[in-house]
């Protein structure tokens, strides 16, 4: 008798990163059977597809005590959740159910719509487009003054992972995310002008949307023992398939096509000799005087032995830092 007399509040909140109308069956049951459906927010995106499905909702903003009020006789009153989350309105049912003064009628959470997994990446999108239209600084960049960051930022990302840090990865994987978006935003625009230098390549005729409809198409043709009727066991195998794959997809001239000579020296000898043994070819490493030649041979050693060069000259480089740092600790002097 207590819950028909007291009735009911139910708080429904929806992601702006589901389309509108696209609601759970329970939300539409609740909100068609609801006596009273209220929303504070005018132009809450939900309202159009609410009324043209013949719900009708009031523009209000109660109180704690109106909301409880307007239960009594065991009426369901439904509160569609504006995008601030109606925290004033909780916060005050709250204080008023703790109170002890009035009897509370039935309080529902009822989520109409759920993020999937990645929504997150809607959000950035969104503000990256923003930003990209407003900051000064943002909307002048171009892929070439923003190449620099990129390298930065894989180094310190290469850096938070052999630190162990997950606070640092997380963080770090983020500053990367940002660039392939913040590239993927200014291709999208048609153009890359270096300060209105229209010598520049155009770099445009793509979106965030095709980079990621790029990297899943390549994933899954070079996954076959995933997404299709070949098997793999084992990564040597995962391995087979994935060069064959490759090599099927690249058309090379030489295995050593593809190959950025940029990169940091170690871990390009050892890339170059990770082609050349995987190929089966038997190629002398060269021969000459010089720190240089013995370097090449060496990363050639270490990555034949399945070591990468480059992060075990970093892991002797922080042994050699932190041995630095004792010394300087044990004589403040200097």
């Amino acid at each position: 008798m207590n819950e028909i007399e007291t009735g009911r509040v139910v708080l429904l909140t929806t992601s702006h990163r589901v389309a509108p109308g696209l609601l759970s069956w329970t939300a539409w049951r609740l909100l068609h059977d609801a006596d009273e459906v209220l929303c504070a927010d005018a132009a809450h995106p939900q309202l159009p597809y609410l009324r043209e499905a013949g719900v009708e909702v009031k523009q209000a903003s109660p109180t704690a005590e109106e909301l409880v009020r307007a239960c009594s006789g065991g009426r369901t009153v439904l509160v569609i959740a504006t995008a601030e989350g109606d925290r004033s309105l909780t916060d005050g049912l709250a204080r008023l159910a703790g109170s002890g003064r009035v009897a509370m009628p039935d309080l529902e959470l009822l989520p109409g719509s759920y993020d999937l997994p990645g929504a997150r990446l809607l959000d950035l999108v969104q503000v990256m487009d923003r930003i990209r239209a407003e900051c000064p600084w943002s909307s002048r960049q171009t892929h070439r003054s923003l190449a620099k960051y990129g390298i930065e930022e894989a180094y310190e990302l290469v850096e938070a992972i052999e630190e162990g840090d997950a606070d640092e990865l997380r963080e770090e994987l983020g500053d990367v995310l940002l660039q392939v978006v913040f590239h993927a935003r200014i291709a999208e625009e048609g153009h890359d002008a270096e300060d209105g230098d229209d010598d520049s390549a155009s770099t445009g005729g793509f979106s965030v949307d095709d980079v990621a409809a790029g990297i899943v198409d390549k994933l899954i043709h070079r996954h076959p023992h995933v997404f299709g009727d070949d098997t793999a066991t084992t990564p040597e195998e995962v391995k087979a398939h994935w060069l064959r794959t490759k090599a099927e997809e690249k058309q090379r001239d030489s295995v050593t096509d593809g190959i950025p000579l940029g990169q940091p020296g170690l871990a390009l000898a050892a890339k170059l000799s990770s082609r050349v043994r995987t190929a089966g070819l038997e190629v002398p490493l060269p021969t000459g005087e010089g720190v240089g030649y013995e370097l090449l041979a060496m990363a050639a050693r270490a990555e034949a032995e399945g070591v990468d060069p480059e992060a075990a000259l970093r892991a002797a480089a922080r042994a050699y830092r932190d041995a630095v740092r004792e010394a300087e600790r044990a004589d403040p002097s200097g």
